[in-house]
């Protein structure tokens, strides 16, 4: 964290943003969600996690570098681990760091209910060291690409996925995840060997080792937030790793606390008189300090009688 101030926070972001000059953008400033940010996340059904995901972010993203304010254009192409770290960042702001989940075993023959509990500072993250926004990488020699003449090729070129990549890919992977891969590798290749943007007929005659060649130096020159959690389940005596979604876990939280967020409502308005507008325009934070000093303000008046 860089600095903050009140109800809102800086960060450097691990991967960062090219912007249309060239120029690596890397710090952000984040407020935390408002009252009405929590409404729409409670009340969405409409879109998929990853379009929900870039509008959650042009709400709450006040500054990139200098660009203000954030659109969802922009909100969109982050790159995917950019975007998962802003979200970690933003449910600490709105939240808080501790998460108390339920997850479950994935043993045939348990599948009993775990608790899991852990703080949101401890998530591993890793910067990416080299910013791109192309990456030129080596094949090995037996992925060495055939293309024409019988020629060999190696070398592919190719960018990082992004928020429009996730967008693009969300109605077929969990329907066909290998097509959703390809299409993903499709997107963000360039060029491989004197091929330039191969598209997907190329990338479906791609042999599995290619493929996986190029998928490892994708994932070795992102940024990373690692979000697979070690779990112990108590029943069975056994050790496991669960990936944690936290984008589904933070929708929940606004869905679970929604009748709580009108309650706040009705008594900040029915003791101050300000609009609905007024106090869903508030972060969780400076609602409940305005609770709290009506809730003091109470007691002493009850004491005074």
């Amino acid at each position: 964290m860089i600095g903050n101030s009140e109800n809102r926070q800086s960060f450097l972001l691990p991967g960062g943003y090219v912007d249309t000059d060239c120029e690596l953008l890397r710090e952000v400033e984040l407020a935390p969600l408002s009252g009405r940010d929590e409404e729409l996340l409670a009340t969405q059904e409409s879109l998929a996690n990853a379009a929900i995901l870039t509008v959650l972010l042009s709400r709450c993203v006040l500054r990139l570098g200098p660009i203000k304010p954030v659109s969802e254009d922009v909100a969109r192409r982050l790159l995917v681990a950019d975007r998962q770290f802003l979200l970690l960042k933003l449910r600490q702001v709105t939240f808080g760091s501790r998460v108390q989940a339920t997850v479950q075993c994935p043993w045939e023959g348990c599948r009993k209910k775990v608790d899991i509990d852990f703080c949101l500072h401890d998530i591993p993250l890793r910067a990416s060291e080299e910013k791109g926004p192309l990456y030129t990488r080596k094949l090995s020699s037996e992925a060495a690409l055939s293309i024409e003449h019988g020629e060999q090729y190696r070398e592919v070129v190719f960018r990082l996925p992004n928020g429009e990549d996730q967008e693009a890919i969300s109605e077929i992977i969990g329907v066909d995840e290998t097509e959703a891969q390809a299409l993903l590798l499709a997107r963000c290749i360039r060029r491989l060997g004197p091929l330039h943007d191969p598209g997907p007929e190329v990338i479906h005659r791609l042999s599995p080792l290619v493929r996986a060649e190029i998928e490892r130096h994708m994932e070795e020159s992102a940024p990373q937030v690692d979000l697979t959690l070690a779990a112990h389940c108590l029943e069975c005596e056994r050790e496991f790793a669960v990936p944690f979604d936290l984008l589904g876990f933070f929708l929940g939280e606004c869905k679970t606390s929604r009748g709580l967020l009108y309650r706040e409502v009705h008594y900040l308005a029915y003791h101050y008189h300000w609009s609905e507008k007024e106090i869903l325009a508030l972060s969780r934070e400076k609602r409940r300090k305005y609770i709290a000093f009506l809730a003091e303000e109470l007691r002493r008046a009850s004491h005074a009688i």
